[in-house]
């Protein structure tokens, strides 16, 4: 059967609210006593005590990682079908965003006072960014190619990844990551201003050691009207988005000392917005990165891995100019266990290179060299971890990043620790050469960062309530101008002599039987501390208060959960005139998953259920209430 778009609206509508009901339904029978006769061991497990990678380059658990590290798996991405990784992480505790729009239009993120320029975001291990506007193009990414998320909280990644790291680290692993059994899927959702998707997903794995991923989506939406009435080069009209994905993701196991892997993420889109009093414009953008590696574990705990990857961000405004950034990296990491904790070493290449038509970028390439040497100790009573790093930077010269940190485990519940790290990022090339705002005599920007927890975890719940703050000289600032109605009308780039960060973050999750429920609370105050005309001030985007809670409930066949986020008033700029003053919002999601059958799951979200009017950005529309449903089918 075949449905108009505004038949097919009205009735999507209906099957969302009746998709609803379904859930509440089977949670309320969840909990009679004809179903209290399910085994435990079909329940569902939360495993609160996860491995990751990022943290160290190596894997250890989060309970023996010293900074602050939050993980988005696999079971949470089913929650973001049909978006972004941009959505997936402005939900995360301790980062804050703004857009200007729709899906896939202009946005960033930051992260303890940092903006997304010094958050470091890696995709399989190689660097995804800008290297005129900085920052990764988050916003493009789809989470339905995306296995798995991990933030790595402070400047800590600066003395393990270099530049851009200062101010966190975010990784992405592509679909396939981890297959485990061969199964096909195929995927067809729909939601709010007539967005559709559907795509398709293999994964092969045999006995000789051979895992093979393969994804594909296309995602489309009519989108809203992005300005407001009082925005400059207001437009009323609503702002279309259209992206093709694919991941592909492919192991060898060749023997037991010996592995070797491609994968790749690509994504291209084109993104409606508005230029001028009248007139609808489009930019058309590709995104992505690929790598391959080959790993030699000599020894159990020791291995040499050598990778190379390549990454693109390309974005051609059809009314103006052509960005090009071009990445090649090659990483040589090595990891030797020692008779006391693990030594990690590496040597890094990494070439960039933008290719524009806009004038007046003097230096369009540059190249950074680097090494690195770490120690790590992960043990029942002590944590411990050291590294140093040097990079020679072809366009700013020779910089030195290094941290130390450690903990203490009072008993297998109770951990205190502290860290410090120095922090350094070079300017993008917009910053510097970009018509009209850049500037050539920009310095590169350096940190001191101190990081102060206490974290206790039980087979119930994992709570951590870090402190730190954070000292950055030469901060790198877009001074942006609006008059008297709110209309940008300019800006440019310039060093804050200095800038402080102090903060708490609250964390605690928590698995009671089947439910789950916990939240996050952060306080930030991130100050101009120069001493000259803005002295005192709130930097932009950094609102002082930030919270989420959440309640779950989770079986077998059903996960179901509703959140409360609260983000508090913030400054769009640093002069913190009123018409730079972004008022508070709270915003109510609720999201599930329901196994219809052994085959067929449902899964549907329904974001700002309240309806709420509120802004990211003077100036710019957010959405109301929508939703988004799809299924999917699975052959084993």
């Amino acid at each position: 059967m075949f449905l108009s778009r505004l038949s097919s609206r009205t009735y999507l509508r209906l099957s969302i609210l009746s998709a609803l009901g379904l859930l509440a339904a089977n949670t309320a029978m969840a909990v009679t006593p004809e179903t209290t006769s399910i085994d435990n061991v079909e329940m569902p497990q939360v495993e609160l005590d996860k491995i990751v990678v990022t943290a160290t380059r190596t894997p250890t658990k989060t309970s023996n990682v010293i900074a602050q590290t939050r993980v988005v798996d696999s079971e949470a991405l089913k929650r973001y079908q049909g978006q972004t990784a941009l959505e997936i992480l402005q939900r995360q505790p301790g980062i804050s965003h703004y857009s200007n729009g729709g899906m896939g239009s202009v946005s960033k993120i930051y992260m303890r006072g940092y903006e997304g320029k010094q958050i470091l975001v890696l995709i399989d291990g190689i660097r995804y960014s800008s290297l005129s506007a900085g920052g990764a193009t988050l916003s493009l990414l789809p989470a339905d190619q995306i296995e798995r998320i991990e933030i790595l909280y402070g400047a800590s990644g600066s003395s393990i990844y270099g530049a851009d790291a200062m101010g966190g680290v975010v990784q992405i692993f592509t679909k396939g990551s981890n297959v485990e059994k061969s199964q096909f899927s195929i995927t067809a959702g729909v939601g709010s201003n007539d967005q559709y998707t559907y795509g398709a997903a293999a994964q092969f794995a045999n006995n000789e050691g051979t895992t093979l991923s393969l994804s594909a989506s296309h995602n489309e939406t009519n989108g809203f009207n992005a300005k407001l009435p009082s925005a400059y080069g207001f437009n009323q009209d609503n702002d279309g988005y259209e992206s093709d994905n694919v991941s592909l993701a492919l192991n060898q196991r060749i023997n037991e000392q010996w592995s070797t892997g491609v994968s790749a993420l690509y994504s291209k889109s084109t993104i409606e917005f508005d230029n001028g009093a009248t007139r609808d414009d489009y930019s058309d953008q590709e995104n992505g990165a690929a790598q391959a590696f080959v790993d030699w574990r000599y020894l159990p705990g020791s291995s040499v891995k050598l990778q190379y990857g390549h990454s693109i961000d390309k974005l051609d405004n059809k009314f103006g100019d052509i960005f090009d950034t071009k990445q090649d990296q090659i990483n040589l990491i090595g990891k030797h266990r020692l008779p006391v904790g693990q030594a990690i070493y590496g040597l890094e290449y990494l070439d960039q290179s933008l290719d524009t038509t806009a004038s007046g970028y003097n230096i369009e390439d540059r190249d950074v060299k680097s090494a690195f040497l770490g120690y790590l100790l992960a043990n029942n009573q002590f944590d411990a971890q050291a590294n140093i790093r040097f990079d020679d930077n072809s366009q700013h010269g020779d910089q030195t990043t290094y941290n130390l940190g450690g903990a203490y485990h009072f008993n297998p519940s109770l951990r205190i620790g502290a860290n410090y790290a120095k922090g350094f990022r070079a300017p993008d090339f917009n910053e510097l050469y970009y018509p009209g705002s850049g500037n050539p005599r920009l310095n590169a920007e350096t940190s001191d960062n101190y990081e102060a927890f206490i974290e206790y975890e039980t087979l119930l719940q994992s709570t951590r309530l870090t402190g730190y703050h954070n000292k950055v000289d030469d901060l790198i600032n877009f001074n942006a101008l609006y008059d008297s109605d709110g209309k940008y009308i300019g800006g440019s780039y310039e060093n804050i002599e200095q800038t402080k960060t102090k903060g708490v973050s609250l964390t605690s999750d928590w698995v009671i039987n089947n439910y789950l429920l916990g939240g996050s609370y952060d306080y930030q105050q991130a100050k101009d501390d120069s001493g000259k005309a803005n002295d005192g001030n709130f930097l932009a985007i950094r609102p002082e208060h930030k919270g989420l809670v959440y309640m779950g409930y989770r079986l077998p066949s059903l996960d179901i959960r509703a959140e409360y986020q609260y983000v508090d008033d913030y400054y769009s700029g640093t002069d913190n005139t009123d018409a730079q003053l972004v008022d508070s919002y709270g915003l109510l999601n609720i999201s599930g998953n329901y196994q219809l059958t052994n085959n067929l799951t449902m899964t549907a979200r329904l974001n700002n259920v309240t309806n709420k009017k509120y802004i990211t950005l003077p100036g710019y529309n957010t959405d109301g209430t929508n939703f988004f449903t799809s299924l999917t089918y699975n052959w084993f």
